[in-house]
Order: structure tokens, then sequence, then C-alpha cells
């Protein structure tokens, strides 16, 4: 055995021995039985600024032995002053009683995971989700993370803030999918979904059981819904003829107002049927690594790292293999009947389009994205029309999953340096490193668990999500981009150097040589 061999196994016995030792101290703690200190009463002023002589005191300011945690946290009534206000010490001990818990180990003392098995047929057998840190679920965890991602972080503040009781108990009823979204094969193949919980729509009804009988808090991930969606731009495909009103998947919009309440002349243009999803994230860590082709240790380590340590669990508890990343979600909008999506015998036209704010919302003509949403948009309504079905799969990875910031960093260095498509993935690679983070590697996800087994059309020239569909087991039979009309002009810098680089395109091909003649606008021009 070698020296460092040696040191090696010095260490590995030295640090189980301090796991072991702290696992004794942490059993010692929990059986012990300390008195809640009690929380000291807030003082109130005979003559309060801001509350009327005579008015009655806010009792529900009051703290007794009575006294429920929602109402020590919920907010104070408007117009009540500071005296009145509980304060923050206050607050934080009625809200965490206990000592800050910083990570867990396996097999501590009271931790006892709720058996979770990935991959499995059975609801019941699979298991619920839980990351809840509240008592009646946080011994039983078997998640990392948080629901609602991002959005965890304004969760937070409204407790903070006290107006959020942190034990409210959402009531489920009336809630479920007016869409149905049935079990499919894949949902219990553990390497086809790892990137959500394929259950997650349904959590109120498989785990009735766990959220009544056995309290735990056990949130849904994924909501159906059905909706009407108006574009302007399909207003006006409308007016051309290009889309066609049916009475059932595009429909007259109602008559405009005018300002005295009467009805307008005016074309009130179309609107079109949709049923939608939104699917948070839930990564099974081992399926994620597998997809990646790396190990689940060094998944952990740098998902680890790279959140500034937020989540230590992903070191300490590799018994958990789930976790909830705080980053954005996707929504599937279905136009035509939802029961085509599994019936390999109807057309099916598909867009995966990931987020671009500046274009989609704000019609920025940089880029080509929103013209993309709403042609592929168009097409799944023609695709329903002819008897088949169109899903369109929106995917918060704003630009390319660099950010926001890191986009617009790029946008100025090119308008600077000469914006010519010979230096367009240049100029992203010079800021974030990469010319994209999107790793379409976990996109096909989706498709699986709406069953989707062929898809006849798809509006995409990215190779990577083309390659990703296949990989996965789904044919595409038919793949096509934008038309060369709908292209903005100054977005050419951006369709030319993709094309040059190989992704796919319908029309001519350009040749690295001549990327230097694509110019884009510069600011110059625009200004006036």
């Amino acid at each position: 055995m070698s020296t460092n061999d040696a040191l090696l196994e010095q260490i590995l016995a030295r640090l189980n021995s301090l796991q072991v030792s702290q696992q004794a101290l942490q059993a010692k703690l929990d059986s012990l039985t300390t008195p809640t200190s009690p929380v000291s009463p807030p003082r109130f002023e005979p003559s309060t600024p801001g509350r009327q002589p005579g008015s009655p005191t806010p009792q529900s300011l009051l703290l007794s032995p009575s006294t429920s945690l929602a109402q020590i946290v919920s907010s104070p009534p408007i117009g009540t002053s500071a005296e009145q206000i509980i304060s923050d010490k206050d607050r934080e001990r009625a809200l965490y009683p206990g000592r800050v818990l910083l990570t867990t180990y396996p097999d501590q003392h009271g931790i006892k995971p709720y058996p979770l098995q990935w991959g499995t047929s059975d609801p019941s057998n699979r298991g619920p989700v839980i990351c809840s840190r509240l008592p009646t679920s946080i011994k039983q965890r078997n998640a990392i993370g948080a629901h609602s991602g991002s959005y965890s972080i304004y969760r937070a503040l409204s407790i903070a803030m006290g107006t959020l009781s942190p034990s409210h108990k959402p009531d489920y009823s009336k809630t479920e999918p007016p869409v149905p979204i049935p079990p499919q094969p894949a949902w219990s193949d553990p390497h086809k979904i790892v990137s959500f919980d394929p259950w997650g729509h349904l959590v109120p009804q498989v785990f009735k059981r766990e959220i009544e009988e056995l309290g735990l808090d056990v949130r849904p991930s994924i909501a159906v819904t059905k909706a009407h969606i108006k574009l302007s731009e399909m207003d006006e495909s409308a007016r051309r003829g290009d889309i066609v009103v049916d009475g059932h998947i595009v429909l007259r919009t109602r008559p405009l107002k005018n300002p005295d309440g009467t009805d307008s002349d005016m074309d009130p243009g179309v609107e079109v049927t949709t049923s939608k999803a939104a699917v948070e994230p839930v990564w099974y860590l081992p399926g994620v690594a597998e997809r990646f082709g790396i190990s689940e240790s060094l998944l952990r380590r740098a998902l680890f790292e790279d959140t500034g340590g937020m989540y230590p669990e992903l070191i300490t508890r590799p018994d958990i293999k789930v976790f909830l990343p705080p980053i954005g979600n996707l929504t599937v909008y279905i136009f035509g009947n939802p029961e085509y999506l599994t019936d390999e015998s109807k057309e099916l036209t598909l867009r995966v389009h990931d987020e671009c704010n500046g274009s989609d919302v704000f019609g920025s003509d940089i880029c080509t994205c929103k013209p993309y949403l709403v042609f592929a948009i168009e097409e799944c309504v023609r695709c329903a029309q002819r008897g088949g079905v169109g899903v369109v799969v929106y995917f918060r990875k704003e630009g390319r999953a660099l950010g926001e910031v890191t986009k617009y960093l790029v946008y100025n260095l090119r308008k600077r340096g000469g914006d010519t498509a010979d230096k367009y993935f240049r100029a992203t690679e010079l800021i974030a490193g990469v010319k994209d983070m999107r790793f379409q590697a976990l996109m096909p996800d989706v498709l699986h668990w709406l069953g989707i087994k062929k898809i006849d059309n798809m509006v995409s020239m990215s190779d990577m999500k083309y390659n990703a569909i296949v990989q996965s087991g789904i044919p595409i039979l038919k793949r096509y981009d934008l038309p060369e009309h709908l292209i903005p002009p100054d977005s050419r810098v951006e369709i030319d150097a993709k094309i040059a680089a190989g992704y796919f395109t319908s029309g001519k091909k350009i040749a690295e040589a001549d990327l230097i003649k694509t110019v884009g606008r510069t600011w110059e021009e625009a200004e006036h």
C-alpha cells in the first residue's frame, strides 16, 4: 500500500468517526425537551399615531398562550404604528423556534425519508416528492430544493413579511386537470423522464392519503388547464386568409367596444383555443447524470459549488436522489384534440421554443425568435384543422440559458465591434465562455410525458433539438425552418451564422467566407 493510500484511509476513517460522533450528539439533542421561551408581547401606547381615539385595540397582535403561528406572523392592519408591530426577533422565534439546521446526514437520528422509487408504474409504490421543511414533513423529506423554482424566494419573502402563513394548507378541490394527460409507458421508465415528475399534475388525487391522512406537505409540480390565446399577428393572418376561422379551433373574437360602450365596426380579429400545462423542474439526479454521460457525484459537486453552496445536502445526502433546482419551468401548448398526441395515425406538428423575452414579448428584431414562435403556432393550428394536433413547448432558457444580462452584453459587443455574421458566435464565447448552455438532452422528457411516439412536422433549424429528440426514440418525418420572407433584416446576421455553422436550412447554403458580407444595423441607423 502506498503512502498516499494509507493517508487516504486515515482521512476516511476520521471522517466516518466524526460523522458517528455528530449523529450521536444529534440524538442527544433531539431527546432533550427544552421548553419554548415565551414570546414577549408587544407594548401598546395609550395614544397611538394612526389610530382614532376610542377605536378598538388590534387584538390580533396581542400574544397569548393560545395565539396561533398564523396570528403571530400575519400582517398587522393597515395604519398600525411601529410600536404595535411585533419585533422581527419575535417573528423569527415564532416562525423558526428550533436551532438552524444547515444539513442532515444519512441514517441520522429521527431522519427517515419517505420511500421514493423513481420510474415505477404505480404512484403509491413510486411515492410522492417531498421537499418541505414544515414540521410535519421535514424529517420525511426525500427531495432537495424547493417547489416553484426561483419563485420560492418570493414565498420566503412573503413569509418573512407576514403576508403568508408558512403552515397554510392549500385547498386543491376543483383544481384537477380539465384535459386528461394519462399515464404513459415512459412514466415508468427511469431513463425516459428524469427532469420533472410525471405524476406532478395528479398529486392531489394519487397522493391523497399522504396529504390528508399523514399530513405531509406534498404539492403539485404540474398544472394543466384550457384557455383562449389572442395574438395580433394571427389577427393579420386571418385577415389575409392564411388562417381559417373554423368556429372550433379558431374563433372570431367578440366585437370590440367603442369608448361609449357600443359595439365597434372594427374587425375584432380571432382567438385560438388551446390546452396548456405548466411544468416545474424535478430532477432525478442519477438519470440526469446518465443523460449527460457524467457521474452522479460529479453532477452533485458541480451543482453544490456553482450555486454558492446553496444546497449542502447535495453533498451530505447522497441517499436523496431528487433535486428541485431553482430554475425556470416549461409550458406546453396543445392545439387540437390532446387525445391525438398518443395516436400515431394522426399528424403532429411540433415547435420546441426557448425563451426570448426581448423578441417574444417586446418584438426586438435582432433575432427571429418571435417570428419563429408565431409561425409555429400558425403551423400547429393548420395541422389541427387538418385533423391532427399541434404542440409548442416553451422553455425558460433565456439567452440560450446564458441569461438576459449576458445576452445584452453580447448585443453591445456586436454593435460596437462590427455586427457581421462571421463574428456572431465568437461574440458570445468572448463573454460567456460558451456559445450555448441549453443542453437539449433533457428537452425530450416532456414529449415522452405527453405520449408522443412520432413527429410529422418539426419547425426548427436546430440540430441539437432534432438530434436530442431522435436519439430519445421519437422519429421526426419532416423538419423545416422559418420562411425567408418572415426573417427580419437585422436578424440575418444570426440566421446566416447558424446556416454556415451547420444548422438545418431549407434555403440556400452559406459558406464561411460569405459571412463577412452579412452586416447588422448599427445603433446610429436607429437614432433619430
